[in-house]
């Protein structure tokens, strides 16, 4: 177990802000191994800027013997999520979500750990 996640993690640049910054660090740090996810929905089929640099924060929790979970959603595709806009985002059809499912999990996988 890598003890220094944190710092690693807050040296690239991937830490910002956060609440109770000691108690993130002493679970990181903890021998005992974390469960994390992160979800993205296939609404294009591809990734963006956003995805890498949570993908990447993934790939580095995981080498420091972290186990991951990735949510590749599909409900928020299909319905639509005005959230902070003005206008909807285009709803898919179950196919079209289907693709981007796919290519999704496809890029994905070139940057986390599948195994």
């Amino acid at each position: 177990m890598d003890k220094n996640i944190f710092n690693l993690l807050e040296k690239r640049g991937y830490i910002y802000q956060a609440t109770d910054i000691e108690s993130i660090k002493k679970i990181l740090s903890s021998d005992k191994p974390i469960t994390f996810y992160l979800g993205i929905d296939p609404t294009a089929d591809s990734l963006h800027i956003g995805h890498f640099f949570a993908l990447m924060v993934f790939r580095h929790l995981q080498e420091a013997g972290h186990k991951g979970i990735l949510i590749i959603g599909g409900a928020t595709s299909l319905i639509g999520d005005p959230t902070g806009k003005t206008d909807m985002r285009n709803m898919l059809t179950k196919e079209q979500v289907q693709y981007n499912f796919e290519e999704v999990k496809n890029l994905a996988k070139r940057f986390i750990c599948t195994e």
